[in-house]
């Protein structure tokens, strides 16, 4: 965001719009950080085959899987056919686990299969690479095909004996051939997996690879995958990892037996007794956050006994002249971190202690920190009482826009969230952004304030005025608004906008929309992070049907250009579930008109099927009904919702 001439910073200057999360990312805040890490025992090398003993992928082999992996997915995915040549491949597959594991193409192949595989071919991979464990565990491509074989256990651990019935007498052949017929469960492999991880537990959580090992065996065993890391299995560096963060991921349960639960334990009592490793060192401190997390939804009691050790542990540290000793961790790139997913697991009276004696007179300090503003974000996320909310909101408020020109405005919306969520201080709040953005007065500028908050810009900067200092505000100018193109959207702009249009009055920002002009609204929803406002003014309660209406009316003249973009065609799409007949039908014929471009483009084609657009243009009846039979399924479904 910008700030013009009145405030006490340097004038004309944007409000930085806050940086990625990430070790050294641009504008984060962040510094790059090194390992240092403490020197981790050398790995027992009875268990790893030499280095020039280690297995070799043959061509001939690598060209054999990738034949069989394609047959694969061009085949029917049910039919003996298929079963039997699954079977085929993963029983040559097991020949070679070690092989095709430690294969950069081969790993990816194996994984592939594993999401095919039944229940006895995957254990019996499993037990393959399991006689190499450490070896593979620690491997860069090896430790992906361990996760793999991990995450298939939500699919498989349900499956019935008898399922696997015909394929036990495929192998009984086998067996009497010579082979042990006593094949390890799925169960039994993943507690000797946890066993003995929980033996060097310290070994595999402070490797780079092994501790992905360790952090997915806890998923497993707490019966919980979580959405953050499935993401970063597919890179740390993809736009989706990115774009998960841990506190809003969304995660999946399921049923995993008792031991699996009384192994989690034995696996959490290993961080207790070396709590300092965990709390310092970056790559540990990751095993340490799941847990966290898994320990939160399914042992509660534990998760909070080991936050408990981790404050602890950080507030008997050598105290500074500055207050508490924790400050000094919330200051530190690894432990701040950790902090974040202690404040979001702890319950309120715990919150509400660690406010009182270790974060109360210090957030506007935490605030402005590079570091030490990103745990004050999770604890402002973590806040669920008005009770804690009035002191931070009282102790915070004053600072907005000086947050804000410090370039850490994800502080801000976390503040704005916290009022949403807990239903206090919104007006107070709007009013404060209000100020910050310099259009509280004249109050002309106020129905400015939705470009403003979108690209975190200041009035003066955002139209480009120059006041002096102490000059009085000027009156908002509708048609230099009108003329000038909404600027960039911004996420975090997005997200307050959001949180706004969620506030039990949400009336200002409203005005705000419904002021901009078609193109304006137009440029707002086919923006990647502007979309999302377009789905909260269809989605909020607080906004009723006449005030919807009011706002999308000036996206009439614009549907096609909505249709033929990819955001924009999902905010149409969303605004056409929503409509009453008589709207749908304006939609409809102004899409009509341009039917053939809609039907050449990659995004308005599947608009037009979804409003049946050649039946509209060619059978106004029969779509009239259509749409009337869709309309009354719809509100009878809405009358079953509200009951």
């Amino acid at each position: 965001m910008g700030l013009g001439p009145r405030s006490p910073h340097k004038a004309g200057r944007r409000f930085p719009a806050g940086g990625r999360r990430g070790s050294g990312a641009k504008g984060s805040g962040r510094p790059r950080q090194g390992r240092q890490r403490p020197p981790c025992p050398l790995p027992d090398r009875r268990s790893e085959p030499a280095r020039d003993a280690q297995p070799h992928l043959s061509p001939e082999s690598l060209g054999y899987f990738r034949r069989a992996l394609s047959a694969l997915k061009e085949a029917p995915e049910t039919g003996e056919e298929r079963e039997l040549m699954v079977h085929n491949v993963l029983k040559e597959a097991e020949a070679q686990a070690l092989a095709l594991a430690t294969n950069r193409t081969g790993s990816e192949m194996l994984q592939e299969l594993l999401g095919f595989s039944p229940l006895k071919p995957l254990c019996r991979v499993w037990a393959a690479l399991h006689l190499n464990l450490r070896f593979v565990a620690c491997h860069r491509c090896g430790v992906h095909v361990l996760q793999s074989a991990l995450l298939q256990l939500p699919r498989l651990l349900g499956s019935p004996a008898e399922e696997e019935e015909e394929e036990g007498e495929r192998e009984g052949e086998e067996d009497r051939d010579g082979k042990d017929g006593s094949l390890e469960t799925l169960e039994h492999l993943v507690l000797g997996l946890a066993a003995e991880v929980c033996e060097d537990f310290l070994f595999y959580c402070g490797d780079t690879h092994g501790s992905f090992v360790v952090r997915t065996l806890l998923q497993v065993l707490g019966g919980t995958l979580l959405e953050s890391e499935r993401a970063r299995q597919r890179g740390s560096h993809s736009p989706e990892a990115q774009r998960v963060p841990t506190w809003e991921c969304k995660p999946t349960d399921f049923e995993v037996p008792e031991t699996f639960l009384n192994r989690l334990k034995d696996l959490s009592s290993c961080f207790l007794k070396d709590i300092a490793v965990f709390i310092t060192d970056k790559i540990s401190s990751f095993c340490l956050q799941v847990a966290l997390q898994i320990l939160h939804r399914k042992l509660p009691q534990l998760c909070a006994h080991l936050c408990n050790a981790v404050i602890g542990y950080l507030s008997s540290r050598n105290s500074s002249a500055a207050g508490s000793p924790l400050l000094l961790f919330l200051r530190d790139q690894t432990s701040s971190r950790l902090l974040e997913q202690v404040l979001l697991v702890s319950e309120p009276l715990r919150l509400q202690s660690l406010f009182e004696d270790h974060f109360q007179g210090q957030l506007q300090t935490l605030a402005a920190h590079p570091i030490a503003n990103f745990p004050l974000q999770r604890f402002l996320d973590a806040v669920t009482t008005p009770e804690l909310l009035s002191p931070m909101f009282e102790e915070l408020s004053p600072a907005l826009e000086a947050v804000l020109a410090q370039g850490h405005p994800g502080v801000v919306i976390a503040l704005v969230g916290a009022c949403r969520r807990v239903g206090t201080h919104q007006a107070q709040v709007l009013q404060l952004l209000l100020e910050a953005f310099h259009c509280a007065e004249p109050s002309s500028r106020q129905v400015s304030c939705v470009p403003l908050f979108a690209t975190l810009m200041a009035y003066e900067v955002y139209y480009g005025l120059m006041e002096e200092e102490g000059a009085v505000p000027a009156e908002h100018q509708v048609e230099m608004a009108a003329a000038r193109a909404l600027g960039e959207v911004t996420v975090l702009g997005s997200l307050l906008i959001q949180h706004l249009l969620h506030f039990s009055t949400p009336d200002l920002i409203l005005r705000s929309l419904g002021a901009l002009t078609g193109p304006q609204l137009l440029t707002l929803a086919q923006s990647p992070a502007g979309s999302h406002v377009l789905d909260a003014v269809l989605t909020s309660p607080s906004v009723t049907r006449k005030q919807r209406r009011r706002v999308l009316k000036t996206l009439k003249g614009q549907y096609v250009a909505l249709a033929c973009s990819r955001h924009g065609s999902r905010v149409l799409d969303a605004i056409w579930s929503g409509a009453a007949l008589g709207a749908r039908n304006e939609i409809a014929a102004e899409l009509g008109e341009r039917n053939q471009e809609l039907i050449r483009d990659p995004f308005g084609h599947h608009v037009a099927r979804n409003v049946a657009l050649t039946t509209f243009l060619k059978r106004r009846e029969a779509w009239e009904q259509q749409q009337g039979a869709v309309a009354k399924r719809r509100r009878a479904l809405n009358s079953i919702l509200e009951d």
